[in-house]
């Protein structure tokens, strides 16, 4: 709902000042909140570096008549925007695959070029959903780390969702605990770890 993709059937969503509730993804993502699913959504054909500038595309300035035409600023445009792009995934660790096709790299660097993408929109607001998902042990600690990064060199708020607790206690700050769609629970992983409702929910009775 935040993000635009369901329209909730009451309350209000407020964002930076601004009622956002119902609005169209393409909406959200300008008012910068931008989604990272939880299944591959990469336009796997593209190159790295194309997938990268898709995302660029949200915040271009100049008109279609302008790039039919090529004029200076449109041109000016498309030269910034390949600098970030590639400067973006020096950031990332991903420059030595930007020409690269995006289905040929492995399920973890994926992950990252699709939040490599959404960085690429400027957001204030990352929504990262089961990031750990399908990872083996030694990718969720690299993914770990690399969430860690990105909030610190991108000064970002995260919104995450995830069910590998390793996850979820190793980097969240501020837990909110669902079970059956019903909050739970919400406090620090100190406060969350020895709340009886969440261990009878997630460990059950026994």
């Amino acid at each position: 709902m935040v993000s635009g993709f369901y329209k909730p059937s009451e309350g209000k969503i407020i964002f930076d000042g601004c009622d956002i509730t119902g609005s169209k993804p393409d909406k959200v993502a300008s008012k910068g909140i931008v989604r990272v699913f939880q299944n591959n959504r990469l336009f796997k054909d593209m190159k790295v570096l194309e997938n990268v500038l898709v995302g660029h595309h949200l915040r271009r300035k100049t008109s279609l008549v302008a790039a039919v035409l090529g004029t200076p600023r449109y041109l000016q445009e498309i030269k910034q925007t390949n600098e970030e792009s590639i400067s973006l995934l020096e950031q990332i660790g991903l420059i030595d695959y930007k020409d690269e096709s995006a289905k040929a790299l492995p399920h973890g660097l994926q992950r990252k070029l699709e939040v490599a993408r959404a960085l690429a929109t400027h957001p204030k607001l990352l929504l990262l959903d089961e990031p750990a998902t399908g990872l083996s042990v030694e990718e969720t600690n690299s993914t770990m780390d690399f969430i860690l990064r990105v909030k610190e060199d991108f000064n970002l708020t995260i919104l995450l969702i995830e069910h590998t607790m390793r996850v979820i206690m190793g980097i969240c700050p501020r837990i909110l605990v669902l079970d059956y769609g019903e909050t739970i629970a919400e406090g620090t992983p100190e406060d969350i770890k020895g709340n009886a409702r969440v261990i009878e929910a997630y460990l059950g009775v026994e």
